[in-house]
């Protein structure tokens, strides 16, 4: 008995360090993957305790993927487990990221670089937008729903607010509405968040990027957006341009490009994506501030909350707050897909459009919607465009 704890430790080490060595396609070949090994080839849990904690993770900040993993370490092998499960998973991606961001730090800006990212930027804008169009689908459930979600999408791009406040905000409008069917209660809830909205939106200017940041602010940055991370892994690109680029002016709108283009080309959670901003801003310090601070709330998360799962899935008052939280990061991925497709699809030298990087993604889209095909796949693609444009002469 004695050797039933490490026994299932070394289990889940080997099973979920391979799983984030392979695990290329997002949260929901995530999933997929994990299913088939914990469900079907390994029996450690029933299909229905499965699907229970698929919907479990919808209801706490974090990367769905990442938080499934460590709740099934928690169930397999305790507080051991947990820490082990995650830590197996999220490893491979850091350190290939890592190695990337070291890369990209001092070959990023050579020619023989700078078509592969150009050819990906598409790619990654494709697949975004195709992330997105599921989310929206799942969390979109209704009429009152979908006007939360514009609603925070138009007020956030217009008054500046910050996406946290946003979030926030959205939550109170939908725990205030949904609730009730009465029309005086609706303009009650509007009132009262634009209220809010009003005392909390700020427009700030962004600051030089040649600038020393405080380790602890940028883990505290982090740290923040791992705790109110709903909506996936991909709402991670709101917070970094608004955070990161328009509001300390810490990252380029071009480095933002390049860490989600680099982000998508590693197997893993794409909240790695951390790890490679980090190096940028800060050096191997930064990196390790920003991956702790990004995917410590997941392990915090799980273990508080674990034991109260089903109360707060059955509660009448959670339960409006949590899906105008979904819809509401629904919007806010939205507003910034639009601005990353203008940045992405406007030539740097003119104001016209790219029309080659218009095909890409176009192409890209289409493969990855109707065909599915595996994101790495079109990633891969996407550099080899953006490397045979260079030996035709493309002026990037």
């Amino acid at each position: 008995m004695s050797n039933l704890p490490l026994n299932r430790l070394t289990e889940i080490a080997q099973l979920f360090l391979k799983l984030g060595i392979i695990g290329f396609g997002g949260p929901v070949a995530h999933i997929a993957l994990i299913e088939d090994e914990v469900v079907k080839r390994r029996q450690w849990l029933t299909q229905e305790h499965f699907l229970d904690l698929v919907g479990a993770t919808n209801l706490i900040p974090g990367p769905n993927s990442t938080e499934m993993v460590i709740h099934i370490g928690y169930i397999y092998a305790g507080w051991l487990g947990l820490i082990v499960a995650g830590v197996c998973f999220i490893l491979p991606a850091v350190l290939i990221t890592g190695v990337f961001a070291w890369i990209y730090v001092n070959y990023g800006t050579l020619p023989q670089v700078a078509p592969l990212l150009y050819g990906i930027k598409p790619v990654v804008l494709a697949i975004i937008m195709n992330a997105i169009w599921g989310l929206a689908k799942k969390s979109v459930k209704t009429r009152e729903l979908l006007i939360i979600a514009i609603v925070v999408g138009l007020i956030t791009g217009f008054a500046k607010v910050n996406e946290v406040i946003a979030l926030l905000l959205g939550g109170i409008l939908g725990m205030i509405w949904l609730r009730s069917s009465n029309q005086t209660n609706l303009m009650m809830a509007i009132f009262t968040t634009g209220t809010l909205w009003q005392t909390t939106a700020t427009v700030t200017t962004p600051i030089g990027n040649n600038v020393s940041v405080p380790l602890w602010q940028l883990g505290l940055f982090f740290l923040k957006v791992g705790s109110v991370l709903f909506g996936g892994g991909y709402l991670l690109i709101a917070f970094l341009q608004g955070g990161l680029v328009e509001q300390y002016g810490w990252l380029t709108q071009q480095q933002l490009l390049d860490a989600i283009a680099i982000g998508q080309f590693t197997p893993g959670p794409i909240l790695s994506t951390a790890t490679f901003i980090g190096y940028v801003i800060a050096g191997f310090p930064g990196a390790i501030v920003a991956t702790l601070g990004i995917f410590m709330p997941s392990f915090l998360f799980v273990a508080a909350l674990n034991p109260l799962i089903n109360r707060i899935r059955n509660s009448s008052l959670t339960r409006p707050f949590l899906d105008s939280v979904n819809v509401s990061a629904v919007g806010l991925m939205v507003l910034t897909t639009i601005q990353l497709a203008i940045a992405t699809l406007s030539l740097t030298k003119t104001p016209y459009i790219d029309f080659l990087g218009l095909g890409i993604a176009i192409i890209s889209g289409i493969l990855v919607i109707r065909y599915r095909i595996n994101a790495v796949y079109l990633i891969l693609g996407g550099a080899m465009i953006g490397w045979g444009a260079a030996i035709f002469g493309y002026s990037f």
